[in-house]
C-alpha cells in the first residue's frame, strides 16, 4: 500500500487546532470515507451486551474519543510520530442491526472489520466489552490462527455463563475452539483476582497459553515480562488486546470488573513500548465504562493506551512499506 504523509504542517490539520474544536474523532484524525486511502483505522465498538456485571462500556468509544483530543503527535520516549509514518483515520463506529442479540451483534462486527482486513488496513479498536475481540479475530484470522498479547485481570477463557457461550468472559476460549487463536503463541499478562472456579485459569494453561499472574509480573519486572512475551509470540502475526481492568482501579476505576492489585499506568506503558516491531495485525482497548468514573480519568487512560498502541502499529506499517 502506498505510504504518503498527511499534511502535518498544514495549520488546518486538526492536530494543530485547539483541542476543543472540530468533531472529536480518535486522536483528531480525519474520518475515513475510502478505506483504501488509509493504513490504520481506529474504530469504535459501542457494545456491552455481553457483560457479566457492571455495564457502561457501550459509552467507552465516545468518551475515549473525547479524551483522545488530549493526545499529541510525537512520542516523548521513542520519538515516533505515527502520523508521519502512515495514514491514520477514524472509521466511526460499527453499525449494529440487532444489538439485543449477542451473536448477531458479533456478526455485525466481523462484517465491518472484514472490509479493513481485505484492504490491508490495520484496525485499532475501542470497545465495548471484551466479547468484541472474538468477532474481530474472526475477521483477521481468516487464513490461519494468530498469536496474541492479552493484557487483562482475567483470562476470559471460561465456557458457558447462564446459557451463553459468548459473554465477555469467554472470547478466547471460543477463539481457540474456532482455530482463530494459537494458544501456544498467546501470552496473558496481569491475571489476578479470586474466582468461584478455576475453569478459566485451567483452560488457558492446559491449552498452552503463557499465563503471567500479577504476582509473577511483580516478581519478574517489566523487562523480563517483555522478554518472555516476545519469546513466546515470536515473529508470527500477533494481535494486542488490552483490557482496561488490567490496571489497578486506582488508575482506572471506570470498568465492569475491577480487581485491585493491578498494573500501574507506567508499567502498562513500559510493557507496550517493549512490544515494538512485533508482527502486529491489529489491537483493541476494551472495557472502559465511563459511568463508573465521573472524573473521566479512565477514558483518558484508555485514550493514552490507544496512542501507545497506535505508535506500535504505525511502526509495523512503516516496516512493511
Amino acid at each position: 500500500m502506498l505510504n504518503q504523509k498527511p499534511k502535518n504542517q498544514d495549520l488546518n490539520w486538526p492536530m494543530t487546532l485547539p483541542r476543543y474544536m472540530e468533531i472529536p474523532t480518535f486522536m483528531r484524525t480525519p474520518l475515513i470515507k475510502d478505506p483504501t486511502e488509509f493504513d490504520i483505522a481506529m474504530i469504535g465498538i459501542p457494545y456491552d451486551g455481553a457483560v457479566t456485571n457492571r455495564p457502561g462500556a457501550r459509552h467507552g468509544p465516545r468518551e475515549i474519543r473525547n479524551s483522545s483530543s488530549m493526545m499529541r503527535a510525537i512520542h516523548h520516549v521513542t520519538r515516533v510520530n505515527p502520523y508521519e509514518l502512515c495514514r491514520i483515520g477514524d472509521a466511526g463506529d460499527v453499525p449494529f442491526t440487532r444489538v439485543y442479540n449477542v451473536e448477531e451483534t458479533h456478526h455485525d462486527i466481523t462484517r465491518f472489520f472484514a472490509q479493513f482486513y481485505q484492504a490491508g488496513i490495520l484496525p485499532l479498536s475501542a470497545g465495548g466489552d471484551h466479547s468484541v475481540t472474538l468477532p474481530i479475530l474472526r475477521a483477521l484470522a481468516e487464513d490461519a490462527p494468530i498469536g496474541m498479547v492479552h493484557i487483562d485481570a482475567h483470562t476470559d477463557t471460561w465456557d458457558e455463563l447462564m446459557g451463553c457461550k459468548f459473554s465477555h468472559g469467554a472470547p478466547f476460549r471460543r477463539a481457540v475452539e474456532e482455530n482463530l487463536l494459537d494458544p501456544k503463541r498467546t501470552v496473558q499478562i496481569g491475571i489476578r483476582g479470586a474466582q468461584n472456579t478455576s475453569e478459566g485459569w485451567d483452560y488457558s494453561i492446559d491449552s498452552g497459553m503463557r499465563v503471567i499472574f500479577m504476582e509473577e509480573f511483580t516478581k519478574l519486572g517489566v523487562d523480563a515480562v517483555v522478554a518472555e512475551t516476545r519469546r513466546f509470540v515470536g515473529n508470527g502475526p500477533t494481535y494486542i488486546s488490552f483490557d482496561i481492568d488490567s490496571l489497578d482501579p486506582v488508575y482506572a476505576p471506570g470498568t465492569g470488573t475491577p480487581e485491585i492489585g493491578g498494573l500501574t499506568t507506567i508499567e502498562a506503558q513500559a510493557l507496550l513500548r517493549g512490544l515494538r516491531r512485533l508482527n502486529l495485525i491489529g489491537a483493541d482497548v476494551v472495557e472502559v465504562s465511563p459511568p463508573f468514573d465521573p472524573s473521566g480519568n479512565t477514558a483518558l487512560v484508555g485514550a493514552t493506551i490507544m496512542y501507545e498502541i497506535l505508535c506500535l502499529l504505525a511502526e509495523t506499517v512503516a516496516a512493511r512499506s
